[in-house]
């Protein structure tokens, strides 16, 4: 990562407080048992003359350690977490269910410990998360043609004004508005860091962004001048392809997104998001970097500004980009699936590294 590389006496206190700002972004490894942490690892904390720091889980492997199976640095954080992976797997399991801080009770956990768990790992509470994961139930309802009442009902909302209205603070309109004969369908995609909307034609995907991104209503309002309105529920190929995709990134096999894209953009900002697309995963760029790969120095702000009117997520890889300093700047997203995102594809980095290193047969 392109970033200032603090002291060791900084990297070392940020060990000794576990500071989660470091997460994903630095390892520590430890002379003394051979093996790398993150600096949020429960685990007693080493003396400092048998720590050193690095960047990626790349250059630990590199320099012979082997990953904590504490904290686990090769997988993203939230995996391990004992309170989260439990109740991910029984929201997964009863997705139309409204979940309330009971259930937690009876399950043996204490509200505000998973209250905190969740907003460090998602930026959400787990009752916030369950919420969504309902309207997403509704959606599926609505994309298989199923009526809006149906749609309510399966997603455990007793009043439809009260369905009409979560779903609109989503897309910016309600369902009784889709169109019945579509240029452009709307589905969601589920992936590890939340469900996201997918966009597309016959041929080509038009938007893809988390369900919860604050400009995700305005994004769709523009889509709909594009199709004068002609966007209506349900899935294309292009869905199935870039869902497929998805699942074998966040499963580590691949970071190659093959399918097609529209850029809906003026001519600079298609030209810095074929810029972010250069970017390899593992690998990140400032807004400055990019000003220069385009022969535009001086116009660092209007590649931020591009950047943030991406409305095509993680394929065009807008988390890429990080601050000068190396700080992880905003992201529509939230911050914390920007760092969820450059851990996961350190490990791409990693597993090249690994490749390189092996001796010819």
């Amino acid at each position: 990562m392109l970033m200032i590389r603090p002291s060791f006496d900084t990297l070392y206190e940020a060990l000794l407080a576990r500071d989660a700002a470091y997460d994903g972004r630095m390892f520590v490894c430890v002379a003394s048992t051979g093996i790398f942490c993150r600096l949020t690892c429960p685990a007693r904390k080493p003396k400092p003359e048998n720590c050193t720091f690095h960047e990626t889980v790349a250059e630990c492997i590199e320099a012979g350690f082997r990953p904590c199976k504490r904290c686990r640095p090769t997988t993203p954080e939230a995996s391990a977490d004992p309170v989260v992976r439990p109740l991910i797997e029984a929201l997964e399991k009863r997705p139309g269910y409204r979940w309330g801080e009971p259930d937690l009770v009876r399950m043996g956990f204490d509200p505000s410990t998973v209250r905190r768990a969740f907003k460090r790992h998602f930026g959400m509470t787990f009752l916030e998360m369950a919420r969504q994961r309902r309207l997403q139930e509704g959606f599926s309802s609505l994309s298989g043609g199923g009526k809006v009442i149906d749609a309510q009902i399966t997603a455990g909302f007793e009043s439809p004004s009260a369905f009409r209205e979560a779903f609109a603070r989503i897309l910016g309109t309600a369902p009784g508005n889709f169109s019945k004969n579509p240029l452009l369908s709307a589905d969601w995609v589920p992936t590890p860091l939340g469900p996201m909307i997918a966009v597309t034609d016959k041929t080509r995907l038009h938007l893809l962004e988390f369900l919860d991104r604050k400009a995700l209503p305005a994004e769709f309002k523009k889509l709909q001048g594009f199709a004068k309105g002609e966007i209506g529920f349900g899935r294309t190929e292009v869905t199935d392809r870039i869902q497929e995709e998805l699942d074998r990134f966040f499963k580590g096999e691949s970071a190659s997104f093959q399918t097609q894209l529209a850029l809906h953009g003026t001519p600079f900002t298609r030209d810095v998001w074929r810029a972010l697309l250069d970017i390899p995963a593992g690998e990140t760029r400032s807004y400055s970097d990019v000003a220069r790969a385009l022969g535009r120095p001086e116009a660092v702000r209007a590649v931020a500004r591009a950047n943030g009117a991406n409305q095509i997520g993680l394929v065009i890889p807008c988390h890429r980009v990080v601050g000068t300093d190396g700080s992880l700047t905003g992201y529509g997203g939230g911050l914390w699936r920007k760092q969820r995102l450059i851990e996961l594809e350190q490990g791409y980095r990693a597993k090249v590294s690994e490749k390189a290193n092996q001796p010819d047969p």
